[in-house]
């Protein structure tokens, strides 16, 4: 269910925009550009022998295409949420292994068909965490199942999700695999994951409970998904917890996951307070016995409020999530592929005033600075940062009455483009620092 009522179906209208988008993106000076691929558009009922929407696929040809005109490096992922329907009326969506992966990989194989001597930077799929947790957990995003027969009359929390992020990681290294057999060496690319998560710090500091329910934390968000890619298993932490409801691996499927990340692609925004929980958790929890707070034990917040209840910045946090995800996966090359801010209030203010966000560049410059101490002083191996967003747009569940974007698009105007000062402000960002080593 939308916030405000809307649907994606004008939103910033890209698809017929991409010459004007385009131009946007040079005039900030914008060196790469990320976005992501509906796989409906490409192949209407999703299928493996379903028909190809050719006309669907050729628009992601051409924005490729003059992305490349424009000397603007594009960063191509496959699937950000949006699942064909019919698959999930079909067999489940997620729910089938067998059935996805085939669908999926049938459908990745066209796509790097279609542009893979043109694309050099691929993601199989933008935050695996929420289309399971927010899918088939509390069911607040598509297809909704959840154990809460107020909400939904389908679903069961406690063992779905580990189901559909088990089935996404065996989705992932299978399109890998395809990858590297068929195109790589020919075209010259790479391919990761992007996968999600916030820095925890305890709510008291000197409770041994609260410092390891962080890395719990850290474990159920993070590496549920980082662990089988790099390390071959699930965290012991998730294992003890879940027992059978977690998946096994089988070693045909653990082979293709294990080494599956040419990068590792991060979505990261805010950080968050930790208190552990005692007692056995509930059959449905997936934070790993513990709560998210805003504020620690002295009543200090993480940091300030914005737009989004769940978003409250904090830059050291992004440095120190740099160096955990490094430290704990043999320092792989990472890129960052969404950071950014909401405003709290600013749909409501006039565009004027939404043009003077100075809220968000100081975020970006904060954001940014840690990023660049974690390279110059942990020696972290990150190679690039994509804010999100690049226009204010169709924020999933939370539809128009979020703003993120860098540009604001008036809705109301014909989805008119207006940079703000974080726009235009960005680059300069970069440029100071690369200056100052």
């Amino acid at each position: 269910k939308i916030a405000d009522g809307s649907s994606g179906d004008v939103a910033c209208d890209s698809y017929h925009r991409i010459d004007e988008d385009i131009a946007l993106l040079k005039q900030i000076g914008a060196k790469a550009y990320r976005f992501s691929i509906s796989w409906s558009r490409v192949i209407p009922l999703g299928g493996r022998d379903d028909p190809i929407n050719e006309k669907g696929l050729q628009y992601y040809v051409k924005l490729v295409d003059n992305l490349l005109a424009a000397r603007i490096v594009p960063v191509v992922t496959l699937f950000h949420w949006d699942l064909p329907e019919e698959l999930d009326k079909r067999y489940g969506g997620l729910l089938h292994k067998t059935e996805f992966v085939a669908d999926y990989t049938r459908y990745a194989r066209v796509v790097f068909t279609a542009m893979g001597s043109k694309v050099k930077h691929w993601i199989t799929f933008n935050e695996p965490w929420c289309s399971s947790i927010l899918g088939y957990n509390n069911g607040v995003f598509a297809p909704g199942h959840t154990s809460d027969r107020t909400k939904s009359p389908v679903g069961d929390s406690s063992r779905e999700p580990w189901i559909v992020g088990h089935n996404l990681l065996i989705a992932h290294g299978n399109a890998v695999k395809i990858y590297r057999d068929e195109f790589k060496a020919k075209d010259g690319g790479e391919i990761g994951i992007t996968l999600n998560g916030n820095w925890v710090e305890p709510w008291d500091s000197s409770s041994k409970e609260d410092i390891e329910a962080c890395e719990r934390k850290l474990e159920f968000s993070i590496a549920w998904f980082s662990d089988p890619i790099y390390h071959g298993h699930y965290p012991a932490s998730m294992v003890t917890q879940l027992g059978d409801r977690l998946p096994s691996w089988s070693p045909e499927d653990i082979a293709l996951v294990r080494s599956s990340n040419d990068f590792y692609g991060m979505n990261t925004y805010c950080a968050n307070y930790i208190r552990h929980r005692s007692g056995t958790p509930e059959p449905e929890d997936f934070l790993g016995n513990l709560e998210i707070l805003y504020q620690n034990k002295d009543g200090k917040s993480i940091g300030p409020d914005t737009q989004s209840a769940w978003l409250k910045p904090y830059p050291l946090g992004f440095r120190n999530l740099l160096k955990w995800i490094s430290d704990r996966n043999g320092r792989p090359t990472i890129y960052v592929t969404e950071n950014g801010t909401s405003i709290k209030g600013e749909n409501d203010l006039s565009k004027e005033e939404i043009l003077e966000d100075d809220f968000r560049l100081g975020y970006h410059r904060d954001y940014i600075s840690a990023m660049n101490d974690a390279v110059r002083e942990d020696g972290v191996d990150c190679r690039g940062y994509m804010a999100w967003s690049l226009m204010d747009n169709f924020e999933w569940a939370d539809g128009y009455e979020t703003r993120f974007g860098v540009t604001y698009v008036d809705y109301e105007g014909g989805q008119k483009r207006y940079p703000k000062k974080s726009a235009r402000e960005m680059s300069k960002i970069f440029e100071s620092l690369t200056k100052k080593s």
